[in-house]
């Protein structure tokens, strides 16, 4: 049965060759007689702590297997907060799954075992070295896509969501106090409550949560990026489109209807944040069974769309095959209409407001690409997206829903403020509820079950 006090190792670099390798090792509660057991037998000298050694990494015959780095982190100042050794060699998979199969049989007494996939991230959150939102973006740092992902990554990384959780929450607090305070002396709760302007404190704090519910959208939106799906009828120019917002030729393109006949998917980013764009096999009636599957396909991508760019052809006027592929389209799903081919049709680049549902129209040339930035821009402005600053945090979907939960506690506890000043308890029980959503955040109230689905998400090593 694992424990989080087991002592971990693991190979802390990527899989493959490289220039050098890491191995970590955790000592939990094995503590500073583990650490100094390995070092005896590993190095055959103890690491003075906090400096980088050259050394030889000894076999169990006295025969070197590699020499490297060898550094020693005593508790409490490293990475998990325990007593932690860093082995840096050669990056050969060979060499360092011997040094990992040395350190385990040298510490088999203390009940060394191989570290779970973000177990020492973990341990770093169970150690209060980081709390959890700080914790998960050490995952988000690794796996940023974009310039602007991992920037903001690393601006949690520093603790600004948290610090930001962590006010409102102080807030919520104080309120709290106040509340309690006043339900002790039920005879002055009029005075009292007005007296300390308990309501201009609900009021800023709600104003407060706003601010960080929209930068925590920001950065959603920076790490998650949109799903857009290109539709239409054959030979209108999604794959064009495709080449022309990636910048390269990616699809291919011919005036051959149903050339598409498989999803072809690409990432881009446009100022920073990353959009999936999908382009689909031309929806039609066909008798063709390979471009019948490619369709049924299309229309998949399209219901778990986020975003749907309907093409059609500006030299001709909208058919009803047009109109029926656009009906069926999903429901609360943003639609931009492109007439594409303008350079055709002799139409300049425009965009305009649509008068039937969809949230705007474009005409572009995705061949010479004309319009393809005021596309741009529109995909922006549908996200959501405003000019990126330097202080956006990277969020997960679960702190803008525990955001989202916070908020409705605290409308309803004003709710209750105004309606019933006699409510009192009602009013302490909603900020209760909007603090424990807070706190979830961070990791002050957390189940182990959310632990384990959060950190198994991590590499091993990390």
């Amino acid at each position: 049965m694992y424990t989080d006090s087991d002592p971990i190792i693991a190979i802390a670099t990527a899989p493959g060759r490289s220039g050098i390798g890491i191995v970590r090792v955790s000592f939990g509660s094995a503590g500073a007689e583990g650490a100094a057991q390995l070092m005896n037998a590993l190095f055959h000298d103890q690491l003075k702590p906090r400096y980088a050694v050259y050394v030889p990494f000894f076999d169990a015959t006295g025969v070197p297997l590699d020499r490297g780095i060898g550094l020693y982190f005593p508790a409490p100042h490293s990475y998990t907060g325990e007593h932690v050794i860093e082995l840096q060699g050669h990056g050969g998979p060979v060499v360092l799954q011997l040094i990992l199969r040395r350190c385990l049989d040298t510490s088999h007494a203390i009940g060394m075992r191989l570290a779970q996939p973000g177990e020492f991230t973990r341990r770093a959150f169970l150690n209060d070295k980081l709390d959890l939102a700080q914790a998960e973006a050490v995952a988000d740092l690794i796996e940023a896509s974009t310039e602007a992902a991992a920037r903001s990554a690393g601006y949690s990384l520093e603790g600004a969501f948290s610090r930001d959780v962590h006010q409102l929450v102080d807030a919520v607090v104080d309120l709290r106090m106040l509340v309690e305070a006043t339900l002790d002396f039920p005879d002055e709760e009029v005075d009292f409550w007005e007296a300390a302007d308990a309501p201009g404190k609900l009021a800023h704090i709600c104003d407060a949560l706003s601010t960080v519910q929209r930068d925590a959208k920001q950065g959603a939106l920076l790490r998650e990026g949109l799903l857009v799906v290109l539709a239409g009828q054959p030979n209108v120019g999604k794959s064009s489109l495709l080449n022309a917002l990636a910048g390269a030729e990616l699809a291919i393109v011919t005036p051959i209807a149903g050339t598409t006949r498989d999803k072809v998917m690409q990432t881009i980013q446009i100022e920073g944040v990353p959009l999936h764009v999908i382009d689909t096999a031309g929806l039609r009636n066909t008798q063709d069974e390979v471009e019948q599957l490619g369709i049924a396909q299309s229309w998949n991508e399209i219901k778990r769309s986020e975003i749907v760019l309907h093409l059609l052809d500006a030299c001709n006027s909208i058919s009803e095959e047009d109109r029926a592929i656009a009906k069926r389209f999903p429901v609360g799903v943003p639609v931009v209409r492109i007439f594409n081919k303008i350079d055709l049709a002799g139409i300049q680049p425009n965009v305009r407001d649509s008068k039937d549902g969809a949230a705007c129209e474009i005409s572009l040339s995705a061949k010479t690409a004309m319009g393809i930035e005021l596309l741009r821009a529109e995909l922006l402005r549908i996200a959501g997206w405003r000019v990126c600053q330097e202080s956006v945090y990277l969020a997960r979907e679960r702190h803008l829903r525990a955001l989202h939960a916070a908020s409705a506690h605290l409308t309803a506890a004003t709710e209750h403020a105004v309606c019933n000043l006699h409510a009192l308890d009602l009013f302490a029980e909603e900020l209760r509820l909007a603090q424990v959503q807070l706190n979830t955040i961070t990791g002050e109230f957390t189940s182990n079950d959310l632990l384990g689905a959060i950190f198994n998400r991590f590499c091993i090593g990390k």
